[in-house]
């Protein structure tokens, strides 16, 4: 699951990344309305997470004119409490309303929720990712292949995650770097084979049919040759 936060306390934002991304969750930030609003319309995010109070452009406005081209969910944060503030908020577009200074765990329980909200329709299949007998639960974190968990860090998960939504798709170190860690790509570095190395020992060393491929000179791609 992609989220992108909008928000121009720098810790706020700084505690939002760390702390979601170890929920699992793929983070983008950005720190001013202007700059959150091209994200939203031209990114491909799951779920916006909101500041009402922005520089640039005010949440409600950035929320107002995304409305126009997209439904993505948001969750809106707010410093203002009182019942007309977050009724104003709701009724620009918001999906929820959490007022600030708030617990992270009722934040993330109110991100699962609406994500199974917004998407009745669809929850079990955007919800659960599957290849053959490998399956990848996003809410729950939880991979399973052949009916045994796979205990997968954070990283693991989000580089799984990537490679099942792309399933198929041959993936450059530098996309991967990009898509997971959120940054350029150094040659001169191996963190990526390294990540790689690791999770295929724990994805496909116990079973007899590999699935994570190595495509030489290009990167590499998750994909049943069974």
């Amino acid at each position: 699951m992609k989220i992108l936060v909008v928000e121009d306390e720098s810790k706020l934002a700084a505690y939002l990344r760390k702390g979601l991304s170890e929920e699992g969750f793929v983070v983008d930030v950005a720190n001013n309305g202007i700059d959150g609003l091209h994200l939203a319309t031209e990114g491909d995010y799951d779920l916006l997470l909101l500041d009402r109070m922005l520089p640039g452009i005010d949440g409600l406005t950035l929320l107002a004119a995304l409305r126009k081209v997209k439904p993505i969910p948001v969750l809106m944060l707010s410093a203002r409490q009182h019942t007309d503030d977050r009724v104003e908020g709701l009724r620009a577009g918001a999906d929820d309303y959490l007022v600030k200074p708030f617990a992270f765990s009722e934040l993330v329980a109110r991100l699962q929720a609406l994500l199974r909200r917004t998407r009745p329709t669809q929850a079990v299949t955007d919800t659960t990712l599957r290849l053959s007998d490998l399956e990848l639960d996003l809410l729950k974190r939880r991979a399973v292949r052949a009916g045994h968990r796979l205990d997968l860090t954070t990283k693991e998960l989000q580089l799984l995650e990537l490679l099942m939504r792309r399933q198929g798709e041959v993936l450059s170190r530098t996309e991967i770097a990009e898509k997971v860690w959120d940054m350029n790509f150094d040659g001169g570095t191996n963190v990526i084979d390294v990540a790689v190395r690791r999770l295929r020992h724990k994805l496909d060393a116990p079973f007899e049919r590999p699935m994570l491929h190595t495509v030489r000179g290009f990167g590499y791609v998750l994909e049943d040759r069974g």
